[in-house]
């Protein structure tokens, strides 16, 4: 596995580890919520992760968006469905977002490599 994705993965995991150790009633809920919104329903796990995507994109979240890039990849989405989502967050959210789309290509590269 490429360096920065087993880097992301084991950062994300080590820190919700401890957030969800905390025991803290309200962020155990928030990360219960953002777990089930995003599992399959009216509709596909697919199309969430695609708007999960958009949305971190334009709200300009690295983090986030990389942890979609992830679960797209999972779903199995190409790299020209990839760069028509990215197409989508840079209208929606305008040219702000082109330094994150450089850094989606990248990691996306990065996750093309594991296969």
């Amino acid at each position: 596995m490429s360096d920065s994705v087993t880097e992301f993965n084991a950062y994300r995991e080590k820190m919700n580890e401890k957030i969800l150790g905390s025991d803290n009633l309200v962020l155990k809920r928030l990360f219960n919520l953002d777990t089930n919104t995003y599992q399959e329903g009216a509709l596909p796990v697919k199309t969430k992760e695609m708007l999960g995507l958009v949305a971190s994109m334009v709200l300009r979240c690295d983090d986030c968006i990389r942890y979609h890039l992830g679960k797209c990849k999972e779903c199995g989405l190409s790299t020209a469905e990839i760069f028509e989502v990215f197409a989508i967050a840079n209208i929606v959210g305008g040219t702000i977002v082109i330094p994150h789309t450089r850094r989606a290509v990248e990691y996306w590269e990065e996750l093309e490599k594991i296969r």
